[in-house]
């Protein structure tokens, strides 16, 4: 992973864990998802990436943190924000953080390499992208199939903005060496990349998608913005965003696992019962870019992209599978074990 890409770390909650805490949580029961006391809960430190904290796709993160629900588990939570989901599965393989927040196609793609992670709660429901295309380019570039030949932005190579648009371009008849690749990031590194023509087009989420169309940047090509929008283009449902963690320490960390999905769950059934402009009004002053008011604006085109219980939608592994095998060339002939890739123990036990 490249060590120049920029991290923030947000501490929550006032008490300092010790390490024997955690260690006497692993392996216990899921009592926190049937009602146990918050009382009688051990304190735990837990260090989470998020693959872009300040992205929209990611809201429940930061949301969770500001209504206080990790604090209502005792979790004293770390977020770690990294640039993309891509380094966020390689830092939870490592080991140098508990958790991540990244596309459900990660866990897939690791398990054909013997790699195990799996999602523990599936928050994102369908990707909350677009491929926006410049504006001074529209009119030569007006579906998928014109996609050929151009400089394409993702967040990162390898990343779920990248597979996503690689199975665009596959199902426009297209080969991923067919079009050239650009590493942007998302946010104003992305909006940069449109206006001085590093990039034709690219995939991106909100708040990004709507400043791009308010400056009358960029136009949307293909809307991945809501469950409807995201079966007409990818030809299922695309579960994208969630949280996963090694099967392993999921294992052996049942007891955290389930608070970590308790605090999601509460999060998401929040978020179902509140308006976006009280959502938002939730979130650090800084995320409200470059207004409250667009950003809000942002949010009501895509709120359906979130669930309300952090289970995986049924037929979703199976789309995401497909979408590696047919259209990614790294994962051509290979395969996975979906049983292993996810989990909805938690969200079943969840209170």
């Amino acid at each position: 992973m490249d060590g120049s890409r920029r991290r923030a770390f947000v501490a929550v909650g006032g008490t300092v864990a010790l390490a024997i805490a955690l260690a006497a949580c692993g392996g216990t029961s899921n009592n926190a998802g049937s009602g146990s006391s918050p009382a009688a809960m051990q304190p735990v430190d837990l260090k989470l990436m998020v693959g872009g904290l300040n992205k929209q796709i990611y809201l429940p993160n930061m949301l969770a943190k500001q209504l206080g629900y990790f604090d209502a588990e005792k979790i004293n939570i770390t977020l770690v924000d990294e640039g993309s989901g891509q380094g966020t599965e390689l830092e939870v393989v490592a080991g140098n953080v508990d958790a991540g927040s990244g596309a459900y196609s990660h866990p897939v793609e690791l398990n054909a390499l013997g790699k195990k992670i799996e999602t523990i709660c599936q928050f994102g429901i369908a990707p909350g992208e677009a491929e926006m295309v410049a504006t001074k380019k529209a009119d030569s570039i007006k579906s998928p199939s014109d996609l050929k030949g151009k400089n394409l932005g993702v967040t990162d190579i390898g990343s779920g903005t990248h597979t996503i648009t690689l199975a665009l371009l596959g199902k426009a008849g297209y080969k991923g060496s067919d079009a050239h690749f650009v590493a942007v990031g998302a946010g104003n590194t992305f909006i940069a990349a449109i206006k001085n023509g590093t990039i034709d087009a690219g995939m991106t989420t909100e708040p990004t998608i709507t400043r791009l169309l308010q400056s009358g940047d960029a136009k949307v090509l293909v809307d991945l913005m809501t469950p409807t929008s995201t079966k007409a283009a990818l030809g299922g449902d695309y579960p994208f965003i969630g949280i996963f963690a090694k099967n392993d320490w999921v294992n052996s960390h049942k007891d955290v696992a389930q608070r970590l999905v308790n605090v999601y769950v509460k999060t998401l059934k929040w978020m179902k019962a509140h308006t976006a402009a009280e959502i938002a009004d939730k979130m650090p002053a800084d995320y409200l870019v470059p207004s409250k008011d667009l950003y809000v604006a942002a949010l009501k085109n895509q709120l359906s992209i979130f669930g309300t219980d952090c289970k995986m939608p049924a037929a979703g592994p199976q789309t995401v599978l497909g979408i590696l095998q047919n259209y990614v060339s790294s994962f051509k002939g290979k395969t996975a074990n979906l049983s292993e890739t996810y989990t909805n123990e938690f969200a079943n036990k969840a209170s």
